[in-house]
């Protein structure tokens, strides 16, 4: 089971392909402040409601000073046909061999209709300019978790 992360933590670095396949880095975001949401699989209901609600708030969280990144299991073309299917803004990146998410907490046992399995917890992990963690969320909800996010940071 990976560690969760704590506030004051130094952010993993990351660099993982987005739906294109173009690779991103957490290090391209140095000096803005980043929401980097994980979540079990693109084109799932749950995860298209998470991935629409953060689109509908990009401009808002934007205007705060925050970019937002998706990460998840899912290789770029699946990413591709989710952001062109669901109209998705927010940026998502592909990481298949799951890496990134054990180092970020995200991945591990959580329990699903009562049994105990092993899989992508939904997660939050907001990073500050420095690239120290401000605020780790883990079990989160789909719906309404972007309203949380946005009333938790006072904006």
């Amino acid at each position: 089971m990976s560690e969760r992360l704590q506030p004051g933590d130094t952010a993993p670095a990351f660099t993982l392909p987005d739906a294109d396949g173009k690779q991103v880095s957490l290090a391209d975001h140095k000096g803005r402040k980043v929401i980097v949401y994980f979540y079990p699989a693109a084109l799932t209901p749950g995860c298209t409601k998470q991935a629409c609600d953060f689109t509908d708030n990009l401009a808002f969280l934007a205007g705060h000073g925050y970019e937002v990144i998706g990460i998840s299991p899912d290789k770029p073309e699946k990413l591709a046909k989710f952001r062109e299917q669901e109209a998705l803004k927010v940026t998502l990146l592909g990481d298949p061999d799951k890496q990134v998410l054990e180092s970020y907490g995200a991945f591990g046992e959580k329990k699903l209709y009562g049994k105990t399995v092993t899989g992508v917890i939904r997660s939050t992990v907001i990073v500050d300019e420095e690239g120290k963690v401000e605020r780790a969320l883990y079990n989160v909800k789909a719906t309404g978790h972007v309203a949380k996010i946005i009333k938790d940071l006072g904006l």
